[in-house]
């Protein structure tokens, strides 16, 4: 039986901001980080809320959410009594409101009827329509997820004129996050008709839409048709779950601090390979390729699947990403092989994981490490 639960609603398009003027003698906390407030971009959210409001900002946001600052969001929440709790940014922005929900909602301190609205700025995470977020813990540097539908947002804003400004390398960071999230809810053991057709257009985005984004600054079409298929594997992956690229991904990104989206893209052919040992897998992955339109209708499964590597290859050299580990600059070798038997033991742990659609092993784990490096 599938159960299939669309909570968040969305205001997507131009003018979708707007939607924030409907709030009034409210008291809003809106929690985003210091560069958008320095450069003014939080204006986009200031300006459509009433004056009626008592307007609060926690700024102290930091990539990769550290416990403590979760922590320090909590408190603020408590302090001000907040009615409304806006996320207004990255993946972190937004990951920070859902964790201050989530131990809020643990310690019994969470008021009942909260607002909880979702604001991305980038088009990657897909966070403002998911019940999963992720924290890290500075002192073990794992990344820990947490999952309740209690952390769904109550509503997100799509708004293309929040994108227009991304520099290209965070295009390429978290353009590629999306690909992996359209990917591995597509391969993934929850998925079924709703994710996949989630999945396949959200792919059929980033092949048409990434590149553009990425090289042309002034293509806005490009940026919200990113922002989109963002949205859209947001909802897949809610609904059919994730699996090992993204369990690896959140070690490299919680010890080495390597982006998110870049931690994904330098996995990803190498989780191609080994979950196409399984035939069934093979089949969907190149019935994804054929989708998305890298194959031909009558490509076999091995050229299909060829493609879409070949695509993923290509497109990080576009974008200029680093092709492995060893290329990120701050990942030393000595310390790599001692580390990558932690990250392989907590890759183990990790909530994403069971979603794999082939069983994985430590050794499995470790030879991909290996392979990347």
């Amino acid at each position: 039986m599938n159960i299939i639960s669309q909570t968040t609603k969305i205001y997507s398009g131009e003018g979708a901001m707007e939607s924030l003027r409907d709030i009034k003698n409210s008291k809003v906390l809106v929690m985003s980080d210091g560069f958008l407030v320095k450069n003014k971009m939080i204006n986009m959210v200031l300006d459509n809320l009433d004056k009626t409001n008592t307007v609060e900002i926690f700024d102290d946001i930091k990539p990769d959410p550290p416990l403590s600052v979760v922590s320090k969001a909590m408190a603020k929440m408590i302090q001000i009594d907040a009615e409304y709790l806006i996320g207004f940014g990255g993946g972190s922005a937004i990951d920070t409101a859902k964790g201050t929900i989530y131990f809020l909602k643990q310690a019994g301190k969470l008021k009942k009827d909260l607002e909880f609205i979702a604001i991305p700025t980038t088009s990657g995470t897909g966070s403002e329509v998911t019940n999963v977020a992720v924290v890290t813990d500075e002192q073990s540097s794992v990344k820990h997820a947490l999952v309740s539908d209690e952390i769904l947002p109550t509503v997100a804003i799509l708004d293309p004129k929040t994108t227009e400004s991304l520099p290209p390398a965070i295009v390429a960071n978290t353009g590629m996050d999306v690909l992996t999230h359209s990917l591995e809810a597509y391969v993934a053991k929850g998925a079924n008709d709703f994710s996949d057709a989630l999945a396949e257009k959200s792919g059929e985005l980033v092949v048409k839409y990434l590149l553009s984004a990425y090289k042309n600054a002034d293509d806005k079409v490009a940026k919200e048709k990113m922002h989109m298929a963002s949205n859209l594997a947001g909802n897949a992956f809610n609904i059919a779950g994730l699996g090992v690229n993204h369990s690896i991904a959140h070690q490299l990104g919680g010890v080495y601090h390597i982006a998110h989206g870049l931690a994904n893209a330098i996995l990803l052919c190498e989780v191609i390979d080994f979950n196409s040992e399984d035939s069934k897998t093979k089949e969907k992955y190149a019935e994804y390729s054929r989708k998305i339109g890298l194959a031909e209708k009558n490509d076999c499964d091995c050229d299909a699947i060829y493609k879409l590597k070949l695509f993923i290859r290509n497109i990080m050299e576009e974008m200029n990403l680093p092709k492995n580990i060893s290329q990120c600059g701050n990942v030393d070798l000595s310390k790599w092989k001692l580390e990558k038997f932690i990250m392989t033991a907590n890759t183990m742990k990790d909530r994403c994981l069971p979603g794999n659609p082939r069983d994985i092993k430590d050794k499995d784990i470790l030879e991909i490490l290996e392979k990347i490096y």
